[in-house]
């Protein structure tokens, strides 16, 4: 099977896992903001995402010497971040929307990264040349660090945490979990922006460094200025 199709199967895996979990969390007896489910914020959502994933991707191919178009998962990630607030803003919705998103972008980013390292070459996204026992050849004789399954652990990672803290319920990590998968995304995805090939911008910063950095600002905002989350038995709001 060619690497592009495997990436292919790796992104349709992701998002069934990512509607699983969606609907696991409904079986969890949680309670979530229904704007979240509402049809313009999706919209909203879907369209920020998708501008964000290319805009990015692309920009940042261009800024290491490599022509074409590509897609960027934490460009998606703040392209949707930024599109749902400017809805939020323009509509006077003032609760928080993003808990029940937490689980399935954990999941959702730790079985897609599968597909990326499974593409090779032509999805750009593998590491730096490394002599660790684990560096990957991926086609052309150099051993790389495998930047994608890093990714792909840590996410699964919190992806593990997240539900023993559901099924614990954890009122805190439950009403502000998707800030805290923000912040863990963007201080993980920093970290491995160092053992990428990607032109520079700042210094040693690629754009990826800094839109993690933006990312975990926000993040760490959203999280400064939580209510206080109350304690949670046969329900929660989130």
């Amino acid at each position: 099977m060619s690497g592009a199709l495997l990436h292919t199967v790796f992104d349709v895996a992701a998002w069934l896992a990512a509607g699983a979990a969606v609907y696991w969390l409904s079986r969890q007896g949680l309670r979530f903001p229904a704007q979240s489910f509402a049809l313009p914020y999706i919209a909203a959502l879907m369209f920020g995402a998708g501008l964000g994933a290319y805009l990015f991707g692309s920009a940042n191919l261009w800024l290491s010497g490599v022509s074409g178009i590509a897609r960027s998962v934490e460009g998606a990630l703040a392209g949707g971040i930024a599109a749902v607030e400017l809805y939020k803003w323009s509509t006077g919705i003032g609760v928080r929307t993003g808990a029940r998103f937490a689980l399935p972008l954990a999941l959702g980013i730790a079985i897609g990264r599968l597909g990326c390292y499974f593409a090779g070459l032509d999805d750009f996204t593998y590491g730096t040349p490394t002599a660790l026992p684990w560096g990957h050849d991926f086609g052309d004789g150099i051993l790389r660090h495998p930047v994608q399954l890093y990714e792909s652990a840590a996410m699964g990672v919190f992806a593990l945490v997240y539900v023993l803290a559901v099924l614990n319920r954890n009122a805190y990590a439950i009403t502000n979990g998707f800030y805290l998968v923000l912040l863990f995304y963007g201080a993980q995805r920093f970290l491995w922006e160092f053992l990428k090939p990607y032109g520079t911008l700042i210094g040693p910063l690629t754009l990826f460094h800094l839109l993690s950095l933006s990312i975990l600002l926000y993040a760490a905002i959203m999280l400064a200025t939580a209510p206080q989350a109350r304690p949670v038995h046969e329900r929660a709001v989130a």
